[in-house]
């Protein structure tokens, strides 16, 4: 084919004098090419000296202008509005190509078919170097990750500096960006950055593109599902997003956020060097000033600043905010459900459904309330606590079996189970409440007594009641009946009668120090 001829070669090989017929030979070229070649240049007037600085194309060009080029039958799309089009949420190349059918009908001119609408659109996008776009469409993902390079924050005071580090989050479509400066980068901190994250983009996507961090993800295998943190994973539930994690040692699969990382640390830390920050809130309102400086710089390659694109393309596609932000919580797994319902945290008790007493539950807490779950299953919630208390119990009516519920001792309650033991009970419990200076005080020794009867039965514990008010001791409590019920002195029957004018009082004899033995 004439096509293949190298003419320049040719031209090159004639100055140097050589003939047709050894450039042919030495070229392996057909002696009909070779002269075609210097027959079109004697007709242009074109020497080596006039082509020498020239590429073969051009070369080939200038002798055979319009030879190969071959005019396209079909109906040629505009590719820089097919690749507008493709950024936008839902767009195909499959439903621009019927599109671009329907108009070339229309137009009565013949279409192309689908694998060749896609093979130049390819083209089109390699040669003008928009592929890096061509992945992000508008409002569908978030990446974010920390930033390498950290801030300083100075203590007034002491002098003391501490390390600041800084969340970045980028919308890959609009490059749109997002820091959060952090004093740790635990797990709380990671999930409030994302609250505010949300909150400053103002609204959600489905996607969350992290890096495989262990506040967010437990595991990324090679095979098999990725395991992510619970509490990043109630997250981004929360804000109906999805927590697809780039691939490890991937940085490609996030890179307009690695990209955004590198920019933040000329804009934010280099453009801040010189100041001194004494709190957080301070150091916050300036990153977010110098921030927005650097979402309204314009793009070098593209028309527009990040601020411009995201205001007009991806803002409006954004899904909702939730009603209420999301709050952050700690999760403490396998706390057992104690026999009166409860389970402790923080050294206060919480109500469980009575049906779940001996179970292990798991305990989701928040900064006010306190959830208890089963499996997947919550069971109830609490309001919290304050941290300054303790043993302190928070009861729901609903978790208490049916019956009557738990209530807390007084005065009548103790005098009610002691009349039913009978008289002399009641007076032990009554000279109790006479030897303190505050009723409550009374309440533990005179339940000690009371529960004498679930040892020993109601009717022996009355008798040793009997026998101790007759001693020496002018208040009997637990010390004095429990030794008379060990030692059996309350079985005698119908305790006698104290003899007339004897006021000494009970009087133990010898057979109570030798236990019994004589």
């Amino acid at each position: 084919m004439v096509r293949k001829i190298k003419a320049k070669l040719v031209l090159q090989f004639r100055n140097q004098g050589l003939s047709g017929r050894a450039i042919s030979s030495a070229q392996g070229m057909s002696r009909h090419s070779v002269q075609a070649v210097i027959e079109a240049a004697d007709r242009a007037g074109l020497g080596w000296d006039d082509v020498a600085d020239l590429s073969d194309g051009e070369v080939y060009l200038a002798l055979f202008p319009g030879r190969g080029v071959r005019e396209s039958v079909f109906m040629q799309p505009d590719w820089g509005q097919v690749h507008g089009e493709l950024a936008r949420v839902g767009v195909t190349l499959k439903l621009l190509h019927q599109e671009y059918v329907d108009g070339s009908d229309r137009a009565v001119q013949a279409a192309m078919s689908y694998d060749r609408f896609c093979r130049l659109y390819g083209d089109h996008a390699m040669v003008t170097g928009a592929s890096s776009r061509v992945g992000h469409k508008a409002g569908r993902s978030i990446e974010v990750d920390w930033s390498g390079p950290t801030m300083q924050l100075v203590d007034p005071a002491t002098g003391e500096v501490s390390k600041v580090y800084l969340f970045v989050a980028c919308l890959p479509f609009s490059r749109y960006a997002f820091v959060e400066a952090c004093l740790d980068m635990r797990q709380d901190s990671w999930l409030r950055a994302h609250a505010e994250m949300f909150a400053f983009f103002g609204g959600t996507v489905p996607r969350l593109v992290p890096d495989n961090l262990k506040t967010g993800v437990i595991s990324h295998p090679r095979e098999g599902e990725v395991v992510l943190n619970d509490a990043y994973r109630e997250m981004a539930a929360h804000y109906s997003a999805a927590v697809l994690p780039g691939r490890v040692r991937h940085p490609k699969d996030k890179a307009s956020v690695e990209n955004t990382v590198s920019h933040v640390a000329t804009w934010v830390i280099a453009g801040l060097r010189k100041e001194v920050f004494t709190s957080l809130a301070q150091l916050r309102r300036r990153i977010r000033e110098q921030i927005d400086a650097y979402n309204r710089q314009p793009f070098q390659k593209r028309e527009g600043s990040r601020l411009s694109v995201f205001t007009a393309e991806e803002k409006p596609v954004l899904q909702p905010l939730p009603a209420v932000a999301f709050e952050i919580s700690t999760w403490t797994y396998g706390r057992k459900v104690g026999r009166n319902g409860h389970v402790v945290w923080a050294k206060n008790f919480y109500s469980v459904p009575f049906a779940h007493i001996g179970s292990n539950v798991d305990l989701r807490v928040t900064e006010t309330m306190l959830e208890i779950y089963r499996s997947d299953e919550r069971l109830t919630s609490h309001l919290l606590l304050p941290a300054t208390t303790a043993n302190q119990h928070q009861t729901n009516e609903a978790d208490l079996p049916e019956g009557r519920s738990w209530q807390a001792w007084d005065r009548a309650r103790i005098d009610e189970w002691a009349l039913r033991m009978g008289p002399a009970t009641v007076t032990v419990i009554s000279k109790i409440f006479e030897s303190v200076p505050v009723e409550e005080a009374g309440y533990d020794p005179a339940l000690a007594v009371l529960r004498l009867s679930r040892r020993f039965s109601p009717a022996r514990v009355e008798a040793a009641s009997q026998l101790a008010l007759r001693g020496p001791i002018r208040s009997p409590r637990y010390a004095h009946l429990r030794p008379i019920l060990d030692t059996g002195q309350d079985k005698t029957g119908i305790v006698p009668d104290e003899p007339e004018g004897d006021d000494g009082g009970y009087v133990r004899g010898g057979a109570y120090y030798a236990g019994g033995a004589r």
